[in-house]
């Protein structure tokens, strides 16, 4: 494999003439791309750094570029990150024709600038590039303004053929050999992103529910590094617990007893994040604070999302619960790392049968500081509650005696394991899973409007407060 170099490629005012014009048209189609619906207005390259010497066939690019955007009506003026331009991660292939093996990657013909004549595609699906990659991985050391890491004595074997990971969300995966999974993050923020922070720290607690990373990518991000990928092992085999969900509603089978132990892993984690980093206890101060945060969240919503104005005074008074709890003195409430996007999808069961979780990234719309605050442990369990409603309302007929199930069984796994059932909070539970339906809601309206009512179903029992999860049927609690 050639050598890379470390000086910077061409001048970024001529890479830009060259790449302008085709990533105004192709950002806002990736499935990654946060700001849809509002054009791109400018476009600056923050870094850019050849992954490979300059004439090599094909050259890899790695680009660091700022994405300017209006404030549109439809976004709330409380999302602050909103308001600057966001960073993308791009890895891209340049070629001056592409193979027909690769057509789907295309992303233009380049007419202008640094790159005339030449193709430029998307890295990721080229598996010589994705294979390059992880070499750099299996190589610490810095190359222009990146670093790439590796765990000691972390096993990365060479010669792992690459596949890219079929369903992307917010970032993109690819799967070498089914050993090892790497993780590009796309959109990317200054600052430790708890999708490497959380795992590792677990990896230094021994615990198994977590693939521990095995190499990290970052760049210079400023006072603080932009942390652009992390390779972890990859569970072979594997079914992600909304797959095994719907498997089981559509043949009529009972989930009680995944419910149950999906509970007592969520509850393993937490304790072990316990133990690894600090905990809290939040004074009146700050469970005001964190009441105040919910209802701007649902003002917020309720601006965007005129469906769910008419729940919206009643949705309030769980917020209000919470702060009237502790003006009373009722405080006294724990804060600790948590997952903080937490759902059936972010669970792996094994062949063997054993549950792990992954993705701790948090919810990515949300401010970095914000996702690494500590926070109540009921927002996890919060939003396994939710996960086990979507998945009943995805089948026909609805099963809400399914989910009814589900969400006992789970906390009853839960108090297993950390000796506090999370029922013995309903307050707290009912502020949180609120929050939660709240910003289902308002993801639903702006990217799948057709899910929308699966959210408004829950905030209208949540609004009329009939949505606590009941005991576990012949449960002893």
């Amino acid at each position: 494999m050639s050598e890379a170099v470390t000086r910077p490629p061409a001048h970024s005012g001529a890479l830009l003439a060259s790449l302008d014009p085709l990533l105004r048209g192709w950002l806002p189609r990736q499935r990654w791309f946060s700001g849809k619906g509002r054009p791109v207005t400018g476009l600056e390259i923050a870094a850019a750094t050849e992954l490979l010497p300059p004439g090599a066939e094909p050259g890899l690019l790695h680009l660091l570029v700022r994405v300017h955007q209006p404030l549109s009506g439809a976004t709330p003026v409380a999302d602050h990150e909103h308001l600057a331009p966001d960073c993308y991660q791009l890895l891209l292939g340049v070629r001056g024709e592409l193979p027909p093996r690769l057509a789907p990657a295309l992303i233009g013909h380049v007419t202008a600038g640094a790159l005339a004549g030449h193709t430029v595609y998307e890295a990721l699906l080229d598996p010589r590039l994705a294979t390059l990659l992880l070499e750099r991985l299996r190589q610490p050391g810095r190359l222009g303004a990146l670093r790439f890491t590796r765990a000691d004595g972390a096993d990365i074997p060479s010669g792992l053929v690459p596949r890219p990971l079929g369903s992307e969300q917010s970032n993109s995966s690819l799967v070498y050999g089914d050993r090892l999974i790497l993780k590009v993050f796309r959109r990317v923020v200054p600052g430790v992103n708890p999708d490497l922070e959380l795992p590792l720290a677990l990896a230094r607690q021994g615990c198994g529910r977590v693939p521990p990373p095995a190499a990290w990518m970052t760049a210079d991000g400023g006072a603080e590094p932009l942390v652009l990928g992390v390779l972890q092992p990859y569970v072979a085999g594997a079914a992600d617990g909304w797959e095994l969900a719907l498997q089981v509603l559509t043949k009529g089978e009972d989930f009680h007893a995944e419910a149950r132990a999906l509970g007592r892993a969520t509850a393993e984690v937490h304790a072990a994040l316990a133990t690894a980093l600090p905990t809290v206890t939040l004074g009146r101060a700050q469970v005001e604070l964190l009441a105040r945060g919910m209802t701007e969240r649902l003002e917020d919503a309720a601006h965007a999302v005129p469906a769910l104005r008419p729940y919206a005074p009643a949705l309030r008074t769980a917020y209000d619960a919470l702060a009237d709890l502790a003006a009373e003195g009722g405080t006294g409430l724990r804060a600790q790392r948590v997952h903080g996007d937490l759902h059936l999808g972010q669970f792996l069961r094994s062949p063997s049968g054993e549950w792990t979780l992954i993705d701790f990234e948090g919810e990515p719309a949300r401010p970095l500081p914000e996702r690494r605050m500590p926070q109540p442990p009921a927002r996890d369990v919060a939003g396994m509650l939710r996960s086990f409603d979507y998945a009943s309302r995805s089948h026909r007929p609805w099963a809400p005696q399914w989910a009814a199930t589900c969400r006992a069984a789970y906390c009853t796994g839960y108090a297993e394991t950390a000796g506090t059932d999370p029922r013995t909070s309903p307050v707290l539970l009912r502020a949180h899973e609120t929050d939660k339906a709240v910003y289902e809601a308002l993801y639903e309206a702006r990217h799948r409007p057709d899910w929308l009512p699966v959210p408004l179903a829950a905030l209208g029992r949540l609004a009329a407060g009939e949505d606590a999860p009941g005991p576990e049927p012949d449960a002893v609690l």
